[in-house]
């Protein structure tokens, strides 16, 4: 591995803590390694605040480290209590498998067919009995020790369960285990995960000895230029999975960053070199109306998290409701996207009278509104101007009878699903 990526990393603003710099680069330029990055399964999706060690996994497997991904089926059924106040509702065994295959969905998605591994660690945590569990790890743990972690130190005074408090023993196995088994020198995690993965480290060092090349390297929490938390949104987080957050809506997201923040985002979040970021955060600076950093950052991460062809839906749909994108050359395929995001409504297959057409839209409340409405002209029905107050909607005339768009102003949409 030549590159040197821990230099690139440095760049990006994206190390916080590591174990050992100069044995890792070391151990980088001389060996082929596995590197890895845990998520427990607590949910059925990954929000953005996942993806920024996600993110720095995938710039090793770009410079030829294997990424190794554990979706902790095993550490998710117990609760990790990093950065949490109070314990973790228990899962379900089945709400635990669901959630696990959702979330490997989503990283093949991310990381390709090939080129990387995913396991789950119930397949050896599952095996492991207690007495075991005691004999072979626990012995090898100082309660001293594990007290002072930060992690287990911030809920003394709220309470900890001795189940969350021997999460970090589990962890570390995860490390362990990957070490032995698919060549895994590396871990990293958030700056929450320190003291789980330095826990790791140790561990690796008493089994396999003081020179175990065993690593360990955390990213920031990164907080946007006015202190707050990224990834928070006045409607809660932005998901990675379409059905909770739609490529349109993560599109507005990385679209609506402000200028101060976008430079840290487009070196968090994208692939672009130091020159093409360095010529963007310059045209912002001359420029900041254009918006064409923001731009960029929204189509590279789209294009990342959900593909090409949902970036180009997202900007058509864009086009559609903050420009003057002509909806009669809209597919049907992009009609459904645009459904996704503007008010929608059931109709009947049957024609209907467009005074009754724009109430059941919900553009206005009675039909002496729509009347009024339609008279001014302000209505438009698949594109069209309807003036007419006696016109008839056909709902099978476009977008092969699946669906109707209505239109009121210049702002207020709604689709019609047409049964």
């Amino acid at each position: 591995m030549t590159e040197n990526i821990l230099e690139e990393l440095a760049w990006r603003g994206a190390i916080n803590q590591q174990t050992d710099p100069e044995g890792l680069l070391k151990t980088l330029q001389e060996d082929t390694i596995g590197v890895y990055v845990g998520i427990d399964p607590t949910g059925d999706s990954m929000h953005i605040g996942h993806l920024i060690p996600f993110m720095m996994l995938k710039r090793f497997q770009k410079v030829g480290a294997h990424p190794v991904i554990v979706v902790g089926g095993g550490t998710g059924s117990i609760g990790d209590p990093s950065g949490k106040k109070a314990e973790r509702p228990m899962l379900s065994a089945k709400a635990v498998a669901d959630n696990v295959e959702k979330i490997r969905q989503q990283m093949v998605k991310l990381f390709g067919q090939d080129g990387f591994t995913i396991v789950n660690n119930q397949d050896w945590l599952g095996k492991l009995s207690l007495i075991d569990f005691l004999r072979d790890y626990g012995k090898l743990f100082s309660v001293n020790v594990m007290l002072a972690k930060d992690v287990v130190a911030s809920r003394l005074e709220t309470g900890i369960s001795y189940t969350e408090f021997t999460y970090q023993i589990l962890q570390s196995i995860d490390f362990h285990e990957l070490w032995k088994r698919e060549h895994v020198r590396l871990q990293m995690g958030g700056s929450d995960q320190w003291g789980n993965i330095t826990s790791g480290v140790d561990l690796i060092h008493k089994l396999e000895g003081n020179d175990a090349p065993a690593y360990g390297l955390t990213v920031p929490l990164l907080l946007k230029a006015d202190g707050t938390k990224f990834g928070k949104t006045e409607g809660g987080a932005v998901w990675l999975d379409p059905e909770k957050t739609t490529p349109f809506e993560f599109y507005q997201f990385w679209l609506n960053t402000r200028d101060e923040d976008v430079e840290k985002m487009l070196k968090f979040f994208t692939f672009l070199s130091q020159e093409e970021i360095a010529a963007l955060v310059l045209e912002t600076q001359k420029d900041g109306a254009a918006r064409k950093a923001q731009q960029r950052l929204a189509e590279e991460v789209t294009t990342f998290v959900h593909g090409e062809a949902a970036l180009k839906t997202a900007q058509t749909v864009t086009k559609v409701l903050f420009g003057n994108a002509d909806v009669t050359a809209l597919t049907t395929e992009e009609v459904a996207a645009l459904a996704g995001n503007v008010p929608t409504f059931n109709l009947p297959n049957d024609e209907i009278g467009i005074l009754d057409l724009v109430v059941a839209a919900g553009l206005e409340k009675s039909k002496t509104r729509a009347r009024e409405a339609v008279s001014n002209g302000a209505i438009r029905v698949n594109g069209e101007q309807i003036k007419d107050v006696e016109a008839v909607v056909n709902p099978s005339a476009a977008y092969d009878g699946q669906y109707v768009i209505v239109k009121r102003g210049k702002k207020k949409w709604a689709v019609a699903k047409v049964q």
